[in-house]
């Protein structure tokens, strides 16, 4: 089993697109493939929650993966104190543009939730069943 992987990201849009490069590289390097391209999805859409919703202009977010033999967790901890009310699936209208993030988090991962995160921020996890190179993922 790898080590476990994390990295903090500074609050400025360009992290979205490093997170994913950092989920894609760290995958690789663990040679799990089976949902890399919904892992990388999921990191993305998660990153850029967390920029928006979760991260005042002083704090960016840590995104942090680990794996098992047969899945593939990842959580992204933001920093903004809990005053907001918790991240929850929208309806969100045809016309939005935005709003449907957590929609497709839902779609893809095998699970999801939230977390606190004391003293201040949460974590939004998620988790994947994973194949690696030489192997099959096991049915839950």
């Amino acid at each position: 089993m790898p080590d476990a992987k994390q990295k903090f990201f500074d609050p400025r849009p360009e992290s979205v697109g490093l997170a994913r490069e950092f989920a894609v590289t760290t995958l690789s390097s663990w040679g799990v493939y089976g949902a890399t391209e919904d892992i990388r999805l999921c990191v993305s859409e998660l990153a850029a929650n967390a920029l928006v919703h979760g991260s005042d202009t002083e704090h960016g977010f840590l995104v942090k993966l680990d794996a098992d033999e047969d899945f593939v967790r990842v959580e992204v901890h933001d920093s903004r104190p809990r005053h907001r009310r918790e991240p929850e699936i929208t309806q969100a209208a045809e016309t939005d543009i935005a709003g449907r993030g957590l929609q497709i988090v839902a779609s893809l991962a095998d699970g999801w939730g939230v977390e606190d995160r004391r003293p201040s921020g949460k974590i939004v996890w998620t988790l994947f069943k994973a194949a690696r190179r030489g192997g099959q993922a096991r049915a839950c």
